[in-house]
């Protein structure tokens, strides 16, 4: 780091709640204009190290050491002098824009807030700071979209007003925390450009965390490796990644997923919106799932929205088809349209040799017996205050399938199926971790040991060595239990690694179909290629040389 002079330095920190120690002795160092990654399971100390440099630790914590910004000792600062650093000299980008910004106020005024509270400004001036700093982080027709509020913004477009906001104080050190973690490929590889071009304008600092190596491969300068609130090993990101020094790291890095490394041998493209373009070309027995020329529509205030258009798919019986494209094209629509949750406006949707289109609800919910989904947010699926023995058990309990001891052994079985001690069931969904969850998740999903399960992205916040265990356990529990998955996924290389083929949907329309191996190693459409590009690769030379490379005018900034 010598050609960087400090800007942020850590020495020593310790962070405890009480007395069990969470923080122990983390030395970071940050210089002026570098980009330093903090990675790590969840647990490992990473955000309470980076609001420490805030002064923002939750209620109860309490740290000890020395943390200086340009200069400045944080620790034992009094919080009134805290609050002028905040936003001035560091600010924060959260991981979840639609709760950083206010729903009720317009992006403009939220902006102007931050702006009047760091220096006396006027209304028209702070409106026009505003457009400019939504210029500079490619906001579309900012002049216009200043009006606007959070929720006519796209997801990209909001993280982009979170940047605005803590560039609005025009800091030197910028930490980001987890701010792609939810976000398409596509919209993740125009939030590091952004940031990337930022820093090379502004020669802002950005402390970056993440649980994502490819993020962490494009876009640091070193990387600070921590664990069970310790750091491991702190290396350059090229020296992290071509020999790590410890175990732990090697661990990391071992389960990351990952897309072909080569172009395989062309192979047929075969025609979009076909049936037979996802069905095997032998005979094979009766499909779990026949979606055939489907269209769904939505209908708000008089206006309507086609969110699915002339799709055919078929899922046999063991299968598992992967559903990948940007937000929006329809794929989490897809999976609610097959388990019935969404009615179809036109074409024929066939489970299990039912016919869906018309069903009575008294039929299509003896037919859910057979059919399963797995939310995304799986702790908000979870009611906190019933036990997880309630919760695995109440499909038992609806469909009348077990009650009373039956009821509890069966829902010990789950547990165990999932690699879960039994006497978890007495336990609530706050005693466990997002990975522990998730089993849960997928235990009442296969409490009735269903023909079909809709998993809809089931992996997208859970790190990178605990998203590998969920998706080995998925792996063997589809082989015990015999089902067929629609897997749907932003995130390509966790499909690469799980379906058998995949479909690759854009604006709800079928783009591109296929074997895994065959559309990720060779893919026909540009659509598709686009958002194999766009995958942060977990090798620093591959993921600079992706950089330095002319981006398609579809993905550029503020596109």
């Amino acid at each position: 780091m010598s050609e960087h002079e400090t800007l942020l330095d850590i020495r020593n920190l310790v962070v405890r709640f009480g007395t069990r120690t969470v923080v122990d002795g983390v030395e970071v160092r940050v210089g002026r204009g570098e980009t330093v990654a903090l990675v790590g399971e969840s647990g490992s100390g990473k955000s309470l190290t980076a609001r420490a440099v805030l002064g923002l630790l939750p209620e109860g914590a309490h740290a000890e050491g020395s943390i200086r910004l340009g200069g400045t000792e944080i620790i034992g600062t009094p919080d009134t002098e805290l609050r002028a650093l905040r936003g001035t000299r560091a600010a924060m980008v959260f991981q979840e824009p639609q709760t950083a910004l206010n729903p009720v106020q317009k992006i403009g005024t939220q902006i102007a807030q931050a702006l009047r509270a760091h220096r006396p400004i006027g209304k028209a001036q702070a409106r026009t700071r505003a457009i400019e700093l939504l210029t500079l982080v490619d906001i579309p027709e900012p002049d216009k979209r200043v009006d606007w509020y959070p929720h006519q913004l796209s997801g990209g477009q909001k993280q982009r007003v979170v940047i605005a906001l803590a560039l609005s104080g025009e800091p030197e050190l910028l930490i980001a925390d987890e701010p792609t973690t939810a976000l398409d490929v596509t919209v993740q590889a125009e939030i590091l450009d952004l940031l990337r071009d930022l820093q090379a304008r502004t020669g802002t600092a950005i402390l970056f965390i993440t649980h994502n190596l490819g993020v962490v491969a494009a876009i640091a300068d070193r990387v600070v490796v921590m664990n069970a609130g310790r750091i491991v090993e702190t290396r350059t990101v090229q020296d992290l990644f071509t020999d790590p020094r410890e175990n732990y790291t090697r661990t990391l890095l071992e389960a990351v997923p990952t897309l072909p490394g080569s172009v395989a041998a062309p192979t047929p493209v075969v025609a979009v919106g076909d049936p037979s373009a996802v069905a095997p070309a032998t005979e094979q027995p009766e499909p779990v799932l026949r979606i055939s020329h489907l269209s769904v529509v939505y209908r708000r205030q008089r206006k309507e929205f086609r969110a699915l258009h002339d799709v055919s798919l078929t899922v046999a019986p063991r299968e598992v088809i992967g559903l990948v494209g940007e937000s929006g094209s329809g794929k989490s629509t897809l999976g609610r349209t097959a388990l019935g949750l969404v009615p179809a406006a036109a074409g024929e949707v066939v489970l299990q040799g039912v016919r869906l289109n018309g069903l009575g609800k008294r039929d299509l919910r003896g037919l859910r017996k057979n059919v399963a989904l797995v939310h995304q947010d799986v702790t908000a699926s979870l009611d906190p205050r019933r036990t997880l023995g309630d919760a695995i058990g109440e499909p038992l309990l609806v469909h009348r399938a077990a009650s009373g001891a039956l009821l509890r052994a069966k829902v010990g079985d789950l547990l165990e199926s999932v690699r879960l001690p039994r006497d978890y069931a007495t336990r609530r969904p706050a005693e466990l971790s997002g990975g522990q969850r998730q089993r849960v998740a997928l235990a009442r999903a296969l409490a009735l040991a269903p023909r079909l399960l809709v998993a809809d992205e089931p992996t997208s916040a859970l790190d990178v060595s605990v998203q590998a265990q969920v998706l080995d356990l998925f792996t063997d529990l589809r082989e015990e239990y015999g089902f067929a998955c629609l897997f749907i996924s932003h995130d390509l290389a966790v499909i690469n690694r799980i379906a058998d083929r995949v479909v690759v949907l854009k604006a709800g329309n079928v783009v591109e179909s296929g074997p895994v191996t065959e559309v990720f190693g060779n893919p026909g459409q540009e659509y598709t290629r686009r958002l194999l590009a766009a995958v942060p690769a977990p090798d620093p030379v591959r993921a600079r040389r992706a950089e330095s490379e002319p981006a398609h005018p579809a993905f550029a900034l503020g596109a």
